[in-house]
């Protein structure tokens, strides 16, 4: 197939365009190039998880990858044929385990057995979906789509630590990805919060707790202490879900150094409010994150779908693009009328190409 060029400079500039590109890369069958890595960050090229997400995608698919080394800024990626099995990825580090588990999700749910993996690295990270998200607010809407997926938090992993340990089970979904309208909440049905502290006074957790409380107005009955050992950290991660009929949304703010746990507590709730006042179905991180599935959904039915959030970000934006380069769709981004900050993400078919996969029977890999 045609080589795809992609410039990682361009809109947001940051890791995703790697791994989509890489999860797609596999799905279609199509080899790219990507130059200038992660050019708009301060350490341009790949770091440890993003490498480990080249490998990882390399191994599932039998990819040949050039330039895939640490700090490197160009990558050249062709796919091989997509094997189920058994996987262990170790980052070494504590980057993100979810980020790895994103770049290869997509591409298991195209394999011809069930996958089963371990990613053993940060599991609650800045500038990353902590595991609660992906079990809370993602696989569910995954599940809906028609892709069965178990996720289980074996340890908790913080920065900069590391340590952390996730599992995943992936059933093949090929032929029962089904794409669903995503435009409003539905009612509400909890909302709580759950602050994590290993290795660090638990008197953090009780004042974050009850300043988010306050800001939020919630009760007492709405607080929650989440499990952690003390070998699991040093780390704390204060979290709000919100759970609706059709959605569930997670918001996180990680405790650090010289910020006290007033000011995560009221940075998460400003957060919190800005979500509860919109009238999008999703906020900026599903918003974000939703789109490669539904677009692989819309892709093999012929159907379109669409999806309401608020804000859409340049993050978001950029993934659009990178995943209108791999699949015969279009993406169009619409402000809703009623709500000026609220967009409407229509993913429609743009094409008559195939996806084209190679299967062979499951192996195990560690």
């Amino acid at each position: 197939m045609d080589l795809i060029h992609i410039d990682g400079s361009t809109g947001e500039g940051g890791g995703q365009i790697l791994r989509t590109s890489l999860a797609l890369s596999i799905v279609t069958g199509r080899p790219f190039v990507l130059n200038n890595i992660r050019a708009r960050r301060a350490k341009p090229g790949l770091m440890r998880q993003h490498l480990t997400c080249v490998n990882a995608a390399s191994e599932i698919s039998g990819a040949q990858a050039e330039g895939a080394e640490l700090n490197s800024q160009r990558l050249a990626f062709t796919p091989g044929a997509l094997r189920s099995g058994d996987y262990e990825f170790v980052i070494g580090s504590a980057g993100s385990s979810t980020l790895v588990l994103q770049t290869i999700w997509p591409a298991l749910l195209f394999g011809d057995g069930v996958s089963r993996v371990v990613i053993k690295g940060g599991t609650h990270n800045p500038m990353a979906p902590p595991f609660h998200f992906l079990d809370l607010s993602y696989a569910p809407l995954m599940r809906r789509l028609g892709a069965p997926v178990q996720l289980r938090l074996k340890r908790h992993g913080f920065y900069p630590a590391g340590g952390g340990v996730i599992e995943a089970e992936i059933s093949p979904a090929a032929d029962t990805l089904s794409p669903f309208d995503l435009v409003d909440r539905g009612e509400r049905r909890a909302s709580y919060a759950e602050c994590l502290c290993a290795a660090i006074p638990r008197s953090i957790a009780r004042r974050e707790l009850e300043e988010l409380r306050q800001q939020l107005h919630w009760d007492e009955t709405q607080m929650r202490h989440g499990d952690t050992r003390q070998d699991e950290g040093p780390g704390n991660a204060l979290m709000a879900i919100l759970e609706y009929a059709n959605v569930c949304e997670v918001f996180t703010r990680l405790g650090e150094r010289g910020v006290s746990s007033e000011q995560v507590a009221r940075s998460l709730a400003g957060e919190v409010r800005k979500y509860l006042a919109a009238e999008s179905a999703v906020g900026p991180y599903l918003g974000d994150q939703w789109a490669l599935p539904l677009a692989l959904a819309v892709h093999r039915t012929g159907r379109a779908a669409r999806y309401t959030c608020s804000p859409l970000t340049q993050h978001a934006r950029t993934n659009f693009e990178v995943i209108e380069q791999f699949l015969p769709v279009r993406i169009d981004v619409m402000r809703s009328a009623g709500d000026a900050g609220c967009y409407e993400v229509l993913v429609r078919p743009g094409g008559a190409s195939a996806i084209s996969i190679s299967r062979t029977s499951s192996a195990s890999c560690s």
